[in-house]
């Protein structure tokens, strides 16, 4: 079952803030769960660790996926998510600072559905919130489960 929350997995305050900002101007309404580390990422999703008793059947809409996490990168997060039944089809956006080729192309060959770069600029950081909320939460159509 899918619900209308948002996982943010990042772990700079400043992208964090950034994002969430950028989400509530673009009135985009879901609730928006962070993980600041990968570990914190797979034990919201699986419902283990400090989220333990969270009902795990329930998935997030959209996965905002930095690379560059501490404790188990966001590559590893995206093997974990793809390796498993109940998460292998929600949408993840790698939205990093990387710009190395190889970096995207080891998320595409992970099944990441989207590699965007987070720009610098505070009004180009928030367009580009803007877009990936309205192409993946509204105009995307999810596979059935």
């Amino acid at each position: 079952m899918r619900d209308k929350v948002i996982l943010l997995v990042e772990d700079n305050p400043r992208d964090e803030a950034l994002t969430l900002r950028a989400l509530q101007r673009s009135k985009i309404v879901n609730e928006v769960v962070v993980a600041r580390d990968g570990v914190e990422a797979l034990d919201y999703l699986f419902g283990i660790g400090k989220y333990a008793g969270r009902d795990a059947t329930i998935i997030p809409q959209l996965i905002l996926l930095d690379l560059k996490l501490p404790k188990v990168d966001g590559l590893q997060v995206l093997k974990s998510l793809r390796a498993d039944e109940r998460t292998k089809r929600v949408p993840v956006v790698v939205f990093t600072s990387s710009s190395e080729q190889e970096d995207m192309i080891k998320v595409y060959d992970q099944g990441a559905n989207s590699y965007v770069r987070k720009p610098v600029d505070f009004e180009q950081f928030a367009d580009a919130t803007r877009r990936l909320g309205i192409y993946w939460l509204l105009l995307n159509q999810v596979a059935p489960e």
